[in-house]
């Protein structure tokens, strides 16, 4: 299904270069996928990334903050409601380039601009088969956009609630034999104040943030099958919690190379390095929410991602695709912080890290036959966590008091995808597809622990790789030109899911955190996570009205003993059972209108599910408006209704809420 706003004719000189990968998977109709094109992703209220894949029910965030108030590091993102502890559990990549930071596993959604993306392609489930470890509950592609029907430059600027600013540009040179592109985006704010006024106290203030990112990217056509792409990154976040010492600072920058060959032997070679840094602040408050005082310094998390990809495309005859290849990524990092503060001063420093790496085979295979479309793949991983190390030591003296080495470990896991679509007319198809997935620990859930609020979670050096199985089966129809309608049920069965244990509470000193107030937990493998479902999506347009939805029901639940068998029969933290989410939109003669309701049911902040967040349903808005030829005003408005959408609660009771209403008005141009 393709998840598309009209947009007006627009002409951009003829080219023969694309700078796209290999072509879509045949295959791939045995999949709910869900497309998002370019016009969508621009008409977009907050244009941010994360608040247009909201438009794919079921795709979510550990939190719901937005990256302009969340901690960095709970921006993981999954699907199918199989939980989360902030590390992704779907698999994001960039023009073929896995995104999750390669410490912790969380998104780093300002570094996209808009402007910059040509199609967002969704599927839901799949497994690792063919994308990778990682992509347990399914992958999110994201397409960089090529020149072809764009304007030579495209920009923006916005002005907002609460003194915000957001523009971005982007522009291309074209030549016959490739095209450069060049593209840069800037936002900030005053922000507005987290905790919830019936909560607030003089320590209390708003949460600033000020975030920016550049991207070059060139394509050359170097024979004429094949293709070559580089791309080189950057961006920088900096984001205030709230309270004094709770600052944050993301840092990073992305450079890949890939040669695409579309010849009779098709290929792909990607190789691709990833760096960042990351710091942040953690701080004490009062119970009365008058003072603050710091408690941890997270003060560098630099962490390096280096990986490669080869994949080539047979010529196996007409009705038929095959691919088979390769791929590797390394990952480096660590965390390095103050902690236990004494009259404002630090007196320890704790220093933890490690690798990880893996490296893997795969074939992926499909064949037409008549109305069937059948689906086959593999793939065998070998992973590695090496030179894990936990230190801690005194500032004044450097005495140690942890200096823990962990153990080498190595293992293989087989993954795949069986699938079959079934087409009997032309406006039906019929699907079913079964799945094992698997992701490894992040560095971060091995070997660093955090705080939220009072609240403080240990790390667990010895966790093991989560595995997923699943099966889905779904309908597609189109009883008209103008009408798309899919609906998928699912099951998943999450084994070893990471999960964070509350294991006792304070005031009192825990292994792993030192002195807690609030709930102490520790990473540890729950038995199970089990999840079934719906996913029902609609799409419609008639001359120049759209009409988009998606709902989402999930029930899972958890299974567990040891421990954590307190937690057995509950619902994972942060999963909601519904999501829902619809627009409704008018286009014509450079006019453009929408509006999109989204709905999020009750879902619970912790793994007792004895703190819950609020249903909540949000109103945006969009309106552009033309000038002149090439000029629009534009208006924007997020959360119009300033509904009150809960982001946590913490052990104290304290409720931090999400986006309030922002409003936007600000000029688009297009030249």
């Amino acid at each position: 299904m393709v998840i598309a706003a009209p947009v007006a004719a627009q002409t951009a000189p003829d080219i023969v270069v694309t700078g796209r990968g290999l072509d879509d998977r045949p295959g791939d109709r045995a999949a709910s996928v869900v497309t998002i094109d370019a016009a969508r992703i621009r008409a977009n209220a907050s244009d941010r990334l994360e608040t247009i894949l909201s438009d794919v029910a079921g795709l979510q965030q550990f939190r719901r903050s937005d990256s302009r108030s969340a901690n960095p590091t709970s921006q993981g993102i999954s699907l199918r409601g199989i939980g989360g502890n902030a590390s992704s559990r779907a698999l994001l990549v960039l023009d073929g380039v896995p995104q999750a930071d390669p410490f912790g596993g969380w998104v780093p959604f300002p570094a996209y601009a808009s402007d910059r993306i040509g199609r967002i392609r969704v599927t839901r489930g799949g497994g690792s088969g063919y994308f990778g470890p990682g992509a347990l509950a399914g992958t999110v592609e994201l397409e960089s956009a090529d020149p072809t029907g764009q304007p030579a430059f495209l920009g923006s600027a916005s002005y907002g609630s609460r003194d915000s600013v957001d523009a971005q540009g982007s522009g291309a040179l074209v030549r016959e034999g490739g095209f450069a592109t060049a593209s840069a985006a800037y936002s900030r704010g005053d922000g507005f104040v987290p905790t919830l006024a019936a909560s607030r106290g003089a320590a209390d203030r708003p949460a600033a943030f000020e975030q920016a990112s550049a991207a070059v990217r060139g394509v050359l056509r170097v024979a004429p099958d094949t293709e070559l792409h580089a791309n080189v990154s950057g961006f920088t976040d900096t984001r205030d919690r709230g309270t004094a010492f709770t600052a944050n600072r993301s840092e990073g920058a992305d450079a890949s190379i890939r040669l695409v060959g579309r010849g009779d032997w098709g290929f792909s070679a990607l190789a691709y390095l990833q760096t960042r840094a990351f710091a942040s602040q953690f701080a004490s408050v009062s119970a009365d929410r008058k003072s603050v005082s710091q408690a941890l310094d997270q003060y560098n998390t630099p962490a390096t991602g280096l990986g490669a990809r080869f994949e080539i495309v047979p010529p196996v005859g007409e009705g038929r695709d095959l691919r088979i290849g390769a791929d590797i990524r390394d990952l480096t990092g660590r965390t390095q912080e103050n902690y236990t503060y004494v009259a404002g001063q630090p007196t320890r420093r704790r220093i933890a890290g490690g690798s990880t790496r893996t490296a893997g085979l795969f074939v992926d295979g499909s064949a037409e036959a008549g109305a069937f479309t059948l689906t086959l793949g593999g793939r065998v991983d070998r992973w590695r966590i090496t030179d894990g190390r936990l230190r801690e030591y005194t500032l004044a003296s450097g005495a140690s008091l942890t200096d823990a080495a962990f153990a080498d470990r190595h293992g293989t896991e087989w993954t795949g995808r069986v699938g079959a679509a079934f087409a009997p007319a032309e406006a039906v198809t019929f699907r079913a597809s079964g799945y094992r997935g698997w992701r490894l620990p992040t560095l971060n859930e091995l070997y660093r622990p955090f705080r939220v609020g009072a609240d403080a979670t240990a790390a667990n050096a010895a966790l093991e790789p989560e595995r997923l199985t699943g099966v889905d089966g779904g309908v597609t129809i189109t009883p008209t030109r103008t009408l798309t309608l899919s609906a998928t049920v699912f099951w998943n069965r999450l084994k070893n899911a990471i999960s964070n244990v509350t294991l006792g509470s304070g005031p009192g000193t825990f292994p792993g955190v030192g002195f807690v107030a609030g709930s102490y937990r520790a990473r540890q493998n729950l038995d199970a996570i089990e999840s079934t479902g719906l996913e029902v999506d609609a799409q419609w347009r008639s001359g120049p009205i759209f009409a988009l939805a998606s709902w989402s029901h999930v029930d899972p639940q958890v299974e567990a003993s040891g421990v954590a068998s307190a937690l057995d029969g509950l619902r994972p933290a942060q999963t909601p059972l519904d999501q829902v989410s619809g627009t409704l939109g008018w286009q014509q003669s450079g006019w453009t209108a929408s509006a999109t309701a989204r709905h999020i049911a009750r879902q619970f902040e912790d793994d007792q599910n004895s703190r819950a967040l609020a249903p909540a349903t949000t109103l945006d808005a969009y309106l552009a408006v033309p000038l002149v030829r090439g000029i629009a005003l534009e208006a924007r408005g997020e959360n119009v209704f300033d509904e009150r959408v809960e982001a946590g609660i913490s052990g104290a009771g304290v409720i931090e809420r999400a986006t309030p209403r922002t409003l936007w008005i600000g000029i688009r141009v297009q030249r």
